[in-house]
C-alpha cells in the first residue's frame, strides 16, 4: 500500500463506528481521503451493558461530542471506578475498588505508594486503595464527576452505555460528518497479485474497492485472519475464561457510579448500572463449568431462578492477531484480538490503535512504512494488559472450586509479570521495575499498587509495630479527600442534569 485515499471499514457497531469518526477527525485535512463503512442490515449487535476507561472520554472531547449530547441516547451512566467483591477472602479483605485516577490524586498518591511499602515491610497501616483517591470515596457517597466551572482539576472516569444503541449514535454522528454508509452483506474478498486485498465481494456480485481496508468484522475476523491468513495467538495458557451468559435486571431509584466485579464458583460476574437496567453477565470457563449450570448460578444470584427472563450465551475468543496491520488491512476491535472484559480494555485498545494507526502513516506520508513498528506496539499493549488481568486470577485467595485453585496455581506467566510479582514481594520499586522493563501501558505502577494491596499481597504484620508511620493518618488524607467531595453533586443529579439538556444540544453536534 503505497497511498492511502480510499478507507473501507468492515463492520459498523462500536468499533467500526468509533473507527470512522476517529479517523474522520484525525485525518480531517487530508481531503483527498474518503471513508466509507460497510455493515449488513441483518447483523445482530449484543447491546449489552458494557464499560469504558477514560479513553472513551477523550475521544468525545476529541471529536468535540459533549455528554449531554450522547450520554442520554445510550442509557448512559457515569463510572468513577471498579469494585471487585470476593476476589481475595482469606486475606480478610472482602472488596476493593480501582479508581480512575484524577488531578486531584497527586495530593495522595504517594502517601498509598509510601504506605504499601511500609505495610511490606510488616507494619500495620493504612494501604485500602478506596481511601487515598478522590473517585472512589465519591462513589462511596454516591456522587458523579461533573465538577463546578471553578474547580480547579480535571477529573477522569468512564461510563457505562448500551454498546448497541452507541453504535447507532456514532453512526449518525459520522455520516453527518462525511463518512458514507452501505448497507452491504460482503461475502468475501480478492486479492491482488502483490497480496492485498483487491476488492470486497458481496452477496450480489457487487464489488467494493479501496487502499485501506479496516476488518470491524468481530471474531470471525473475515478479512485479516480468513483472507490474509494472519495468526491468532490465543492466551488460553494464561486465560482460562471462553464463555460468558448474560442476563438483565430492574435497575434501582439511585444508580450507582460503579462497575462491580464480584467472583462466582467458576469465574466472575459484572453488574453494570444503565439508566434503565443492570446489565449482568457471568465471565466462565467452560472447562469447569457447562453453560446450563453457569446459567443457573447467574440466575440463583440474580434471584431470578423462577424467572422468564431470557439469557444470552456468547463464547468469547481470548488472544490476538499475530499482526494487527498486515498488507492493506487493519483489524480493529474483535477482529484484532479480545481478552476477557474484566478491566473494561476491549473500547481502550481500540483507540489507542487507531491513534497509533494514523500516527504511523501520518509519518510514513500515507504510506505503510511504520507497520512493523505499529504492530509491535499494539502487541505489546495487548500483552501488557493481559499480565494485568492474569494477575487477578493468580494472586486470588478462594478455595471454594477447582476453578480458582487451578488459576491460582497456574505458571504460564510472562516473564514481565514474574519480574513485576518479584519485585513486589522482595520490597523493591515497582516504578523503577516499570522503566527498567519499558513498559507502556494505561495500567501504570498506580494500578499495580491498587490492585495488589486491594488483594492484600503483603506479608504477615511485624511483632513490634511503631504504631506511627501510617501517611493516611499523619497526612490528614481522609479529611483532604472528604474536603475535595464537597464540590461534587449526586449521580442522580449529574445524570439528570444530562437528560435535560441532551436533546437542546444534540444538533449541535452534528
Amino acid at each position: 500500500m503505497n497511498q492511502l485515499h480510499e478507507i473501507v471499514i468492515l463492520g459498523g457497531g462500536t468499533a467500526g463506528w468509533l473507527t470512522a469518526n476517529l479517523m474522520a477527525h484525525l485525518f480531517s485535512d487530508k481531503e483527498q481521503i474518503q471513508i466509507t463503512v460497510i455493515e449488513a442490515s441483518d447483523i445482530d449487535i449484543v447491546g449489552v451493558g458494557e464499560g469504558s476507561t477514560p479513553a472513551l472520554k477523550k475521544f468525545f472531547e476529541m471529536i468535540n461530542i459533549d455528554e449531554s449530547e450522547w450520554m442520554p441516547r445510550c442509557n448512559a451512566t457515569y463510572k468513577l471506578n471498579i469494585r471487585f467483591d470476593g476476589w481475595s477472602p482469606n486475606s480478610g479483605i472482602n472488596n476493593y475498588s480501582h479508581p480512575f485516577i484524577s488531578q486531584t490524586d497527586m495530593f495522595s498518591q504517594r502517601a498509598f505508594i509510601v504506605n504499601c511499602m511500609t505495610r511490606r515491610l510488616g507494619l500495620d497501616v493504612t494501604t485500602q486503595p478506596d481511601l487515598f483517591f478522590l473517585n472512589s470515596v465519591l462513589s462511596h457517597q454516591h456522587k458523579g464527576p461533573v465538577t463546578p466551572d471553578n474547580f480547579p482539576f480535571r477529573m477522569e472516569y468512564g461510563y457505562h452505555f448500551d454498546s448497541r444503541l452507541l453504535g447507532k449514535f456514532l453512526s449518525e454522528v459520522g455520516q453527518r460528518r462525511g463518512v458514507n454508509y452501505k448497507q452491504l452483506k460482503i461475502t468475501g474478498a480478492e486479492l491482488n497479485d502483490n497480496g492485498d486485498i483487491d476488492y470486497l465481494v458481496t452477496s450480489d456480485g457487487t464489488q467494493v474497492s479501496g487502499d485501506l481496508f479496516v476488518d470491524c468484522s468481530g471474531f470471525s475476523s473475515l478479512l485479516l485472519q480468513k483472507t490474509l491468513g494472519v495468526a491468532f495467538k490465543t492466551f488460553n495458557a494464561n486465560l482460562f475464561n471462553d464463555s460468558a451468559v448474560v442476563i438483565p435486571t430492574a435497575i434501582d431509584r439511585h444508580k450507582p457510579a460503579e462497575t462491580v466485579s464480584y467472583a462466582m464458583k467458576n469465574g466472575w460476574c459484572w453488574k453494570i448500572p444503565l439508566t434503565n437496567r443492570y446489565g449482568n453477565g457471568y465471565v466462565f470457563s467452560s472447562d469447569f463449568i457447562s453453560p446450563n449450570d453457569a446459567e443457573t448460578e447467574l440466575r440463583e444470584s440474580l434471584g431470578l431462578l423462577d424467572s422468564d427472563v431470557p439469557a444470552r450465551h456468547l463464547k468469547m475468543n481470548v488472544g490476538q492477531a499475530e499482526h494487527h496491520w498486515h498488507k492493506n488491512c487493519l483489524a480493529l476491535g474483535l477482529s484484532q484480538g479480545f481478552i476477557e472484559p474484566l478491566e473494561a480494555t476491549g473500547l481502550h485498545l481500540v483507540l489507542v490503535a487507531i491513534e497509533s494507526f494514523v500516527t504511523k502513516h501520518l509519518e510514513g506520508n500515507l504510506s505503510d512504512k511504520y507497520q512493523g513498528e505499529f504492530n509491535t506496539k499494539i502487541s505489546e499493549r495487548f500483552e501488557r494488559v493481559r499480565d494485568y488481568i492474569v494477575a487477578h486470577y493468580k494472586l486470588n485467595t478462594r478455595n471454594d472450586s477447582e476453578y480458582w485453585i487451578a488459576n491460582r496455581e497456574n505458571t504460564h506467566l510472562s516473564e514481565s509479570l514474574k519480574r513485576i510479582l518479584d519485585v513486589w514481594y522482595r520490597r523493591g520499586d515497582l516504578d523503577a521495575e516499570f522503566q527498567r522493563q519499558k513498559i507502556e501501558s494505561h495500567f501504570s505502577s498506580l494500578s499495580w499498587h491498587c490492585l495488589l494491596a486491594g488483594y492484600g499481597a503483603f506479608p504477615g504484620l511485624a511483632p513490634e509495630q511503631p504504631n506511627k508511620g501510617d501517611l493516611y493518618l499523619e497526612q490528614n488524607v481522609e479529611s483532604f479527600i472528604n474536603g475535595c467531595s464537597l464540590n461534587f453533586k449526586s449521580h442522580q443529579h449529574c445524570l439528570a442534569f444530562s437528560t435535560n439538556t441532551g436533546e437542546q444540544q444534540y444538533s449541535h453536534a452534528l
